[in-house]
């Protein structure tokens, strides 16, 4: 689930700028994928936010796949996870994700989705840092009934007034936000 995500440089850079209040760019690229960069916001120890580019996507020694999404509603209590969210939540700013859908039956081939926000404004996803190795990791929760038909998960979307709270909340509050908090259904789709 969300294994490519896009960005479109301007006016993505600039709103994200004035919606966090912080410089922030980055440059346009239509097929981001897992292990490349991502120019993530974090939360400096006095609360302030600034970018950081980090790598998406983490290796361990129990997977040899790439782990590049957490759930939400197990991101706090798995051993992997947990002591990243408690200390290292990051968001992710973007223009856009990928799904391929399944069509209705068997023999349909896959159809490639767009997804955005409907008022093309910037999109921000929930995620976990690795400082020491420079990664991410996304974090993903249960669908909508309308998102149901392209995914079995999709982004753990933040609303622009939650990524402060995210980024600087206690590991209790940041579950809050992601059992309550999340944006549903701010995204449209298209065939891509």
């Amino acid at each position: 689930m969300c294994g490519r995500l896009n960005i479109i440089d301007d006016p993505f850079s600039q709103l994200v700028s004035r919606q966090l209040g912080i410089p922030f760019y980055a440059k346009s690229n239509l097929d981001i994928r897992p292990s490349e960069q991502l120019q993530c916001i974090v939360a400096s120890p006095e609360r302030d936010l600034f970018q950081f580019p980090l790598c998406w996507g983490l290796r361990t020694s129990w997977s040899s796949k790439l782990i590049i999404n957490a759930q939400a509603e197990t991101v706090s209590i798995k051993p992997t996870f947990q002591q990243a969210f408690a200390l290292h939540r990051v968001v992710v700013p973007f223009s856009g994700w990928y799904e391929w859908s399944q069509g209705t039956s068997s023999t349909e081939n896959k159809t490639k989705c767009s997804f955005y926000a409907a008022d093309n404004s910037p999109l921000y996803m929930a995620a976990i840092g690795y400082p020491e190795s420079k990664r991410v990791i996304t974090l993903t929760t249960t669908p909508t009934q309308r998102y149901l038909r392209h995914h079995h998960r999709m982004p753990a979307l933040l609303a622009v007034e939650s990524v402060s709270d995210w980024l600087n909340s206690n590991a209790r509050e940041a579950e809050a936000l992601l059992k309550s908090g999340l944006i549903r259904d701010a995204w449209t789709c298209q065939e891509a």
